[in-house]
């Protein structure tokens, strides 16, 4: 991404001078960005769903009132109001801990889905109408499925942390799965080397080709709602058939003194019953009818597991309890 290049002319002094000095100027694009967005909607017959929106005090709020009047839907928000010191809390539906609040307010409004916001809203998580929360992992096959539909044959980015529900969907969609390393600056430079339609990681980012190839917790949403009311089906519909073929762990962190020692001693141990052992995002093996992947952070000093299989939970949980045994 040309980030360590800067990084190493700065610690050695090597920067030019300017030739004119800078100057600033304030200009909105707000108009513009709320058309954008309501671009992906055009033609689509909106239902009247009720939805509640948890800004979490981060920016996403002033974003949704700009496309707010266009669209028919009811929007409940929860900490709506744009605040840096983070009154109730940092907004990371990430953490287990941060989701109830949403999962309550969906319930109790009777919503049809329920969305939270990370703070600068580039990540958008969801909930259904039960107030159950979706892992990321789930919405990337849903949303290439969606896209695919008016683009056949296209190609579509996906992290290595988990990966047979997004190809067995990007497949059956007529879709062509690209699989690549986690991470924004990664994804980025792999959708424009593609020219991709769409890219997600099971963290909650969705990138999109006509958006600059960038992610947008603002357009994941409104795709979900153009969907939800094309198909009159509750999201639980769309999501429990692909959770029972496809159980996962959830991300796993654990602080551990030596990460490289540790997938070594995994990999010695499995290797001579894996299908398959990639290298694309740390070590990935293919046992068959379970899967793993494990690495380290790029930005945390943290070893992370994701375990998946083949429509069988207990096996999923038995070799994550497995391997969690070596993360120690």
């Amino acid at each position: 991404s040309g980030l360590a290049a800067i990084r190493e002319r700065i610690l050695a002094g090597d920067l030019p001078v300017a030739r004119k000095r800078g100057y600033t100027r304030s200009q909105s694009f707000r108009a513009e960005y709320a058309a954008h967005l309501l671009g992906y909607l055009e033609g689509a017959d909106l239902a009247p769903l009720t939805v509640v929106v948890n800004a979490g005090n981060g920016c996403a709020w002033p974003a949704v009132q700009a496309v707010l009047s266009h669209l028919p839907c009811r929007l409940i928000p929860l900490h709506p109001e744009p605040d840096g010191s983070f009154p109730n809390g940092v907004p990371n539906p990430l953490l287990p801990e941060n989701r109830e609040e949403t999962s309550r307010a969906v319930l109790a409004h009777k919503a049809d889905f329920g969305i939270a916001f990370d703070g600068d809203f580039d990540r958008c998580f969801f909930f259904d109408e039960r107030g159950q929360f979706i892992e990321g992992y789930y919405l990337v096959g849903l949303m290439a499925a969606a896209l695919l539909e008016g683009h056949p044959g296209e190609k579509i980015i996906h992290d290595a942390r988990l990966v047979w529900n997004t190809r067995e969907m990007v497949l059956a969609a007529g879709g062509v799965p690209v699989e690549t390393k986690a991470g924004h600056a990664f994804m980025k430079e792999r959708m424009r080397a593609e020219n991709a339609l769409y890219g997600g990681e099971m963290s909650a980012h969705h990138y999109f080709r006509d958006f600059s190839y960038c992610d947008s917790g603002m357009l994941a949403w409104l795709i979900l709602y153009k969907l939800l009311s094309r198909l009159g089906r509750p999201l639980s519909e769309l999501v429990e058939e692909r959770m029972r073929l496809f159980p996962v762990s959830g991300e796993i962190n654990r602080n551990v003194a030596d990460a490289g020692a540790i997938m070594e001693k995994v990999r010695a141990r499995y290797e001579k019953d894996a299908l398959a052992v990639t290298f694309v995002d740390g070590l990935s093996m293919d046992m068959g009818d379970w899967r793993f992947n494990m690495r380290q952070s790029n930005t945390e000093a943290l070893l992370r597991l994701n375990v998946e299989s083949r429509a069988d939970k207990t096996l999923m949980e038995t070799r994550r309890d497995e391997l969690l045994l070596f993360m120690v």
